[in-house]
C-alpha cells in the first residue's frame, strides 16, 4: 500500500493508505471526505464542550439579549424544559449568550469531556508523529462515540437549532464563516504531488510507480486555486531554534573578546620583574627632581 501524507497548505492532517492501482478519480474524494470528516468531529467538540458548560442552544430570537429585554419582550425558551439534562442541571450563566445556562452536573459534564478527548486523539495531528494512518472507519467511530455521549447525557436530545444536532444531521449552515472556508467539497478536491497535479483520469501507480511501499506528500487543494505554494527548506520551528542558536553564539563571542582585554598587563602585578628589581632595591626608583 502506497502511504499518503495528506498536509493542507504546509500543515499536516492524516496519514491515508491506497493501492498503487487507485484511480485518483476515487482518491481525491477520499481524501476529501475524511478531511471534511476530521472537519466535522473538530466543530463537534468545539459546540459540546460549550454544551457541557451552559446547556442547550437558545433559540436564535433569544441569543444575546439580557434577562430583562427577555422578559420584556415575553421570549420563552421552549425547548429548555423538554431538554433537560440526566442527573438534572447546574445553572452557569453563558456571558456570550448563545446557550440557556441550565448546564449538565459535574458527572455528566465528565461523561462529555472525556468522550471529546477520545475523540479528539482518533483524528488527531499527532496520528503523523506517531506513523499511525487514518481512515474514514476512525472518523465514523470519532463521530459515533461523540453522538453515544450526547444522548447519555441528553436522553431527551436536543433543540432542533442546536449546532451540536445539526452537525449529526448534516444540517450545519457554514456560509459566512471561517469553518465553511475550511470545507473541500469532494467534487471540488484536486491532490497534487511534487508541483504536479494528479489527473483524476490515472491511477495512482502512474505517478509513483509500482513500489507499494512509497510514502508521497499530496497536497489537496480546491479545483482552479493552482498548484499550492512550495513549503519552506525550514519549518517554523527549526528557524526559531537557528535564530536562537545564532544569538547565543555571538553573546558566547562578545565575552570572548571581552576576556582578551590586555589592558591589566600594565598593572603593578602583572610586571614580571617587579620581584627582582625588588631584591636590587631599585623599586620605585624616581626620575627626576623631587
Amino acid at each position: 500500500m502506497v502511504r499518503l501524507h495528506v498536509k493542507r497548505g504546509d500543515e499536516s492532517q492524516f496519514l491515508l493508505e491506497a493501492a498503487g492501482s487507485t484511480r485518483l478519480a476515487e482518491l481525491a474524494p477520499l481524501v476529501a471526505r475524511i478531511y471534511n470528516g476530521r472537519l466535522k468531529v473538530q466543530r463537534l467538540c468545539s459546540e459540546m464542550e460549550d454544551l457541557a458548560e451552559h446547556g442547550i442552544f437558545l433559540p436564535y430570537n433569544m441569543q444575546g439579549l439580557t434577562d430583562e429585554q427577555i422578559e420584556e419582550l415575553k421570549l420563552k425558551d421552549e425547548w429548555a424544559e423538554k431538554c433537560v439534562p440526566s442527573g438534572g442541571s447546574v445553572f452557569k450563566k453563558d456571558e456570550i449568550g448563545r446557550r440557556n445556562g441550565h448546564a449538565p452536573n459535574e458527572k455528566m459534564q465528565q461523561v462529555i469531556k472525556k468522550t471529546i478527548e477520545e475523540a479528539k486523539a482518533l483524528i488527531s495531528k499527532k496520528q503523523v508523529q506517531a506513523n499511525v494512518c487514518v481512515n474514514m472507519e476512525m472518523v465514523k467511530d470519532a463521530l459515533d462515540q461523540l453522538r453515544g455521549a450526547v444522548m447519555i447525557v441528553y436522553p431527551m436530545g436536543l433543540p432542533p437549532h442546536d449546532p451540536v444536532r445539526m452537525e449529526f444531521e448534516d444540517k450545519e449552515d457554514l456560509s459566512g464563516t471561517h469553518a465553511g472556508l475550511e470545507v473541500i467539497e469532494e467534487s471540488e478536491a484536486q491532490l497534487w504531488w511534487a508541483g504536479k497535479e494528479l489527473k483524476e483520469t490515472k491511477l495512482l501507480s502512474d505517478y509513483v510507480g509500482k513500489n507499494e511501499k512509497t510514502t508521497i506528500i499530496v497536497k489537496i487543494q480546491k479545483k482552479g486555486q493552482g498548484a499550492p505554494g512550495r513549503e519552506p527548506l525550514i519549518s517554523h520551528e527549526e528557524q526559531k531554534q537557528m535564530m536562537l542558536y545564532y544569538y547565543r553564539k555571538q553573546e558566547e563571542l562578545k565575552k570572548l573578546e571581552e576576556d582578551d582585554d590586555d589592558s591589566f598587563l600594565n598593572a603593578e602585578w602583572a610586571d614580571n620583574h617587579a620581584l627582582k628589581r625588588q631584591f636590587h632595591g631599585v623599586k620605585d626608583i624616581k626620575w627626576g627632581p623631587r
